[in-house]
């Protein structure tokens, strides 16, 4: 296996981290409160960035939200990628493609995903698919034109479902409503900025993407996506620990120099190239078609259970300012904590990768 990235991949990161770099920054962070950065994601769609995921593969999207995490952007760009731009490229049908992926590319369309230990209810009818149920927290919702659903069809295990949304923006509820059909928005806030949403589907009208392969194959890619994002997150927290302490003098000289500081640090820097290293792997082999569900549960649990470890060695190793909310560090810490609880239980993970580790040994 071979994690270097190709030109193009190499290329459109450091693009990424150009723009993060220019327009993520803590003023900007602390002016936007806990909306989307709107001006952001047109600057990336006009860069391009999503549009490319198609061509750099999922190992490239892994690369590009690990800018983001290290930013902490608050732009949909992991979710729309994950739950739009890939599954739509790798499973959907050719005037699927041609509907939908322009539209994600340049930033008219969002996505997001409705996934977890929840799922809806499809049901097929003389004029289509229907899907009820509902998702207490979608990352990116208020933000989202397209929702992929996790719905249950009777007799069968769960397949993936495009719904059409109307983003709430900043509202509290939005329902849009076609006679009995219905889809409800509710905002929620959650320890991250992600724009999330309570999303109520009541009967709502629905496209099939894939088929029944398709869903474990969407939520392993999108698992090592987020544990890209949260790689960058622990990188970006890790990043002003080193300047901290650097410039912080204790006792006559930089924290940096002390023994416990040192290897704190160390640890978290180990921590982090280890969530690094596994969602390159998954990433890898999602992209050369090789069996890859396994390793992104690996990933996963590494972005939940050592994730947290680091930015809350990141708080930390900023003594008494690392609890002050309005310190950049801080948001790192949320950043972290958020992805944990989304990828996770990190125990949840384990038992998953036993029970898929079992079944293989026969």
């Amino acid at each position: 296996m071979d994690f270097a990235p190709t030109v193009e991949q190499q290329a459109a990161r450091e693009l990424a981290a150009e723009i993060f770099g220019d327009l993520s920054t803590h003023e900007r962070l602390s002016a936007l409160g806990t909306g989307t950065d709107t001006e952001l994601w047109k600057a990336l769609c006009a860069a391009g960035l999503p549009a490319a995921v198609e061509e750099i593969g999922l190992v490239g999207l892994v690369l590009l939200v690990e800018e983001q995490g290290r930013a902490t952007a608050q732009v949909p760009l992991a979710a729309t990628c994950a739950y739009g731009v890939l599954p739509v490229a790798v499973h959907g049908t050719a005037e699927q493609r041609e509907r939908l992926l322009p539209a994600l590319g340049d930033g008219t369309a969002v996505a997001t995903g409705a996934f977890g230990p929840r799922v809806a209810t499809a049901r097929r009818t003389a004029d289509g698919w229907r899907l009820s149920g509902t998702f207490p927290a979608v990352p990116w919702l208020r933000a989202a034109t397209h929702v992929l659903v996790s719905a249950r069809v009777a007799g069968a295990g769960p397949r993936c479902f495009l719904v059409e949304v109307q983003a709430a923006g900043a509202g509290s509820v939005e329902r849009k409503a076609v006679g009995t059909e219905a889809v409800e928005i509710e905002a929620v806030e959650t320890t991250a900025p992600w724009a999330a949403g309570r999303l109520s589907l009541d009967g709502a009208p629905a496209e099939p993407l894939g088929g029944v392969e398709t869903h474990a194959d969407v939520l392993g890619r999108a698992r090592t996506a987020f544990a890209g994002l949260q790689a960058g997150v622990c990188r970006g927290s890790l990043d002003r620990v080193v300047h901290h302490t650097a410039v912080r003098q204790q006792f006559g000289r930089p924290l940096s120099t002390h023994q416990g500081v040192l290897m704190r640090a160390a640890d978290a820097h180990m921590d982090t190239e280890a969530i690094r290293v596994t969602a390159y792997e998954a990433a890898w082999r999602y992209d050369q078609g090789l069996p890859a569900a396994t390793h992104a549960l690996t990933t996963a649990w590494w972005a939940c259970e050592a994730g947290k470890r680091v930015v809350h060695s990141g708080q930390h190793l900023h003594g008494g300012i690392g609890a002050d909310v309005e310190y950049p560090v801080h948001r790192h810490f949320l950043w972290g904590r958020q992805l944990d609880a989304y990828l996770g239980p990190a125990p949840g993970l384990l038992a998953e990768l036993g029970d898929g580790l079992a079944e293989v040994a026969g």
